[in-house]
């Protein structure tokens, strides 16, 4: 191994012997603690630290860095306390989870680490979302983002790069390079002969870099930094080093042919670059026994602190509290100027005025920006807001969710419209997986707006039809919107922007350009977890949202007999459960209206509710009516056959009756 210190002075030299020292020093304790049973899991970064270390190194504190499972190094170049480590390895209070996600599964805006989760792609995303955020201030900030060299086969690794490129975003894209994903090795992962040849069909500068080389990786870094400062622009580095422990203690390495493990062995990072500044006499023997000697002792010191933290003890009120950030809900009453507009100007308005309002508030979806989005409700948005606030995306929504994840980590917040609301699908991951848990995780907001143009009745088929809300109000650390009326649909939304939590609003499509009404002309909003109660009466609560509430006020027009509380729920998590409940205890009878198919829909969870809550006031059972248990088709016989509406009635009438 060679080593060219180019213009680094002596300190230099031996502060970067120090960074890299010291995670080694820290995983040889960890690796007694774990077979002392001290510590339940850990992903060794033995052989990789000069990668860890010299990025970090590179990076102003003031820049992002996003690191994986084995990048120990990032985490003590920015000079975390080591007691708080040991804390969330043992998964103690004073960690930076509160024992909710263990190792390296988490971030932290004071040292501006923004941590991973297992699904491993998105965290490229997020760096893109950041370093657009940074190319907005034009800060000239640089971003670095760690992935392995198994994750480059996932989809969000394509969909960042593209991104990355297209946006000329200042990212580097570092691929650890360490020779097996799991036991598989690189030969079973890709075809090409280098990861950094994948460089070349985005446009992207791309390096080969010798990982255990701590002055090369220092060096290379610090020239490329220098160029992307006065160019923005992205570069993948594929940093070529092995992975000397198993991808977690418990698996071992036996997979692992022991001359390629003695070959690797030879190339230690730490070992050769002690060796070289020995040689040159920058490291006395002497200086180093010391060096070694105050760090372990760091570390015993700050270990003893850990060990005296009291475990953690759970409570519901605890656990529950942190699902969301606090927000305070902003109250701007309406105006009494009004205008009768469509549900589709609303949406418009809304983000119109919210763009004004939000200086820092950016849209992202594909077409949104010159055509002005599939339903044109972008339309004229580049000429007020300029292309760095309203920006095409390509076909990538998994990443581009991502990118919203990172300009909220960077001071941002971030719409991000899917064409359709059948599309979410190939952004799911991010959504459930990162903004959903983030907060819970690490205490990070995810100020993502997810905009879900949805619904039947325009035969437009299985891909461009479905109310797929089901797939969210399922997990926890989302709320999910979902208004019915163009006045609710302003509100609300402006109401979802200002919140730093993730929501899914879904706008349903027929309504856009059907339903009007008289709607304020200046910005108000409308808290969320709030139902409408449209109609009343004593006989029956019918409950509904989005087209169905619609559905459910013909069906009373056209029988003024009927009696009814219609309730419309706007949105649905939170659910204005006291709305609910009030109504069936007063009426005895209930039936809930949803477009969605039946079984697994929102309806089946309210039922449940009620029937818990509320059963000794029910006179009839609780009745549900929904869609076809099967996609939706094309062909308007068939759909019209597919949604509730035809069944409606029937069924009130039969419930009225018993």
């Amino acid at each position: 191994m060679i080593f060219y210190r180019q213009n680094l002075t002596d300190a230099q030299l031996l502060d970067l012997y120090k960074k890299i020292l010291k995670p080694r020093l820290i995983e040889e304790k960890m690796l007694i603690l774990i077979r002392q049973g001290k510590v339940s899991k850990w992903f060794s970064g033995i052989g990789q630290e000069a990668i860890a270390v010299g990025v970090t190194a590179v990076l102003d504190e003031s820049e992002y860095v996003l690191p994986m499972h084995r990048n120990l190094g990032v985490f003590t170049t920015r000079n975390i306390p080591l007691h708080r480590l040991f804390s969330q390895w043992q998964g103690k209070a004073n960690g930076f989870t509160k024992g909710r996600d263990r190792s390296f599964h988490f971030g932290t805006q004071e040292y501006k680490i923004i941590g991973m989760i297992s699904h491993l792609g998105p965290q490229l995303g997020i760096a893109d979302g950041i370093a657009l955020a940074d190319k907005l201030q034009n800060n000239k900030k640089v971003t670095a983002v760690f992935t392995g060299e198994g994750a480059t086969s996932e989809g969000d690794f394509h969909e960042a790069l593209n991104i990355a490129a297209v946006w000329k975003l200042p990212v580097m894209f570092i691929i650890e390079n360490n020779g097996y994903g799991l036991s598989t090795p690189t030969n079973e992962q890709y075809a090409c002969e280098n990861l950094a040849d994948k460089g070349i069909g985005y446009g992207i500068d791309s390096y080969i870099i010798d990982g255990n080389n701590i002055l090369e990786v220092y060096n290379k870094l610090s020239q490329l930094k220098e160029q992307m400062q006065e160019n923005p622009h992205p570069v993948l580095l594929e940093f070529k080093t092995f992975r000397m422990r198993g991808h977690e203690e418990a698996s071992g390495t036996k997979y692992v042919p022991q001359e390629l493990m003695d070959e690797w062995a030879a190339k230690d990072p730490v070992s050769n670059y002690r060796d070289y500044l020995t040689g040159i006499g920058v490291l006395t023997t002497e200086f180093d026994e010391q060096l070694h000697a105050e760090i372990k002792q760091e570390i015993d010191e700050n270990l003893a602190i850990a060990n005296a933290e009291p475990e953690i003890i759970p409570t519901y009120s605890g656990e529950l509290d942190d699902v969301y950030k606090p927000y305070q809900y902003d109250e701007v009453n309406p105006s009494e100027e009004i205008k009768n507009v469509r549900f589709i100007d609303a949406i418009r308005n809304s983000l119109e005025q919210s763009m004004l309002r939000h200086n820092n508030l950016v849209i992202m979806g594909q077409d949104i920006a010159e055509y002005g989005g599939a339903f044109k409700i972008t339309d004229g948005f580049v000429e007020l807001f300029g292309k760095g606030r309203v920006r095409n995306t390509p076909i990538c929504e998994s990443a581009v969710v991502s990118a919203g994840m990172g300009l909220s980590v960077n001071g941002y917040k971030a719409i991000v419209e899917m064409q359709f609301a059948d599309f979410v699908s190939t952004g799911f991951n991010p959504i459930v997986n990162l903004l959903a848990k983030s907060h819970y995780r690490w205490g990070e907001k995810a100020d993502v707006v997810v905009r879900m143009p949805c619904g039947g009745g325009t035969q437009a088929g299985p891909f461009h039809s479905q109310t797929n809300e089901a797939w969210f109000t399922k997990t926890p650390g989302l709320k999910v919107v979902y208004p019915a009326f163009p006045y609710d649909a302003k509100g609300l939304l402006n109401t979802s922007i200002n919140d730093p939590n993730p929501v899914l609003f879904f706008e349903h499509k027929q309504l856009y350009r059907s339903v009007y009404q008289d709607v304020p002309v200046d910005y108000y909003t409308i808290p969320l977890g709030k139902a409408a109660l449209l109609k009343e009466g004593n006989k029956v609560t019918i409950i509904a949202f989005g087209a169905a509430v619609h559905w459910a006020l013909e069906t009373l027009t056209n029988n003024p007999e009927i009696e009814a509380d219609l309730i419309d729920l706007r949105t649905l998590q939170p659910l204005d459960i006291d709305t609910i409940f009030a109504s069936v205890k007063k009426t005895g009878k209930v039936i809930i209206y949803q477009e969605d198919t039946l079984f697994g829909g929102i309806a089946s969870d309210i039922s449940a509710l009620i029937m818990e809550e509320c059963f000794e006031s029910l006179d009839a059972p609780v009745k549900r009516v929904a869609s076809l248990d099967s996609p939706i088709p094309f062909t308007k016989a068939l759909e019209d056959q597919f949604l509730p509406k035809n069944r409606f009635e029937e069924v009130l009438s039969d419930l009225l009756k018993y």
